[in-house]
């Protein structure tokens, strides 16, 4: 071969090799663009659904959770009352697919991230600053509180 063809052959291979480098680092470009808005995308929508859950699903979970304390002991056999109860458990399986948790509170040691006290009760039988009694359930999603739990503690 000759040596002109080979120069031409290995200049067009160069010609080609940086096409092909150019074309990648566009490529490149674009997918970590489009990497970095479908990660805001996702964050915003997770920020957006917390947001949905707290002000949609936990007052009328909240109003169940009235309903069932407060029902008198010849209505918890009631088919009815007990169909509408099926809706409370349905909303808490939404959520809990959600990744809505209830935050853990009787019993436990009041911790102002999590809890909001509500009354403080006198008892000589246990520690100060024990959670005795929930007022509301708080909730979290994915580690973040979406709302404290409001509690009565010892005092």
């Amino acid at each position: 071969m000759p040596k002109e063809k080979e120069e031409q052959k290995t200049e067009e291979l160069k010609n080609k090799l940086e096409e092909c480098e150019k074309l990648k680092n566009e490529y490149l470009a674009s997918w970590q663009r489009e990497r970095a808005d479908f990660l805001n995308y996702k964050k915003g929508e997770l920020t957006r659904i917390g947001e949905l859950i707290k002000y949609a699903d936990l007052p009328i979970l909240d109003n169940f959770e009235v309903i069932e304390k407060n029902l008198p002991d010849d209505l918890k056999n009631n088919e009815s009352v007990k169909g509408i109860l099926q809706i409370k458990n349905q909303i808490q399986d939404f959520l809990r697919n959600q990744g809505v948790e209830e935050v853990k509170s009787l019993g436990q040691k009041f911790d102002p991230n999590f809890h909001e006290v509500v009354e403080e009760v006198k008892t000589k039988d246990r520690e100060k600053g024990i959670v005795i009694e929930e007022v509301q359930k708080g909730y979290e999603s994915n580690g973040r509180l979406l709302r404290p739990a409001k509690v009565k503690v010892t005092k």
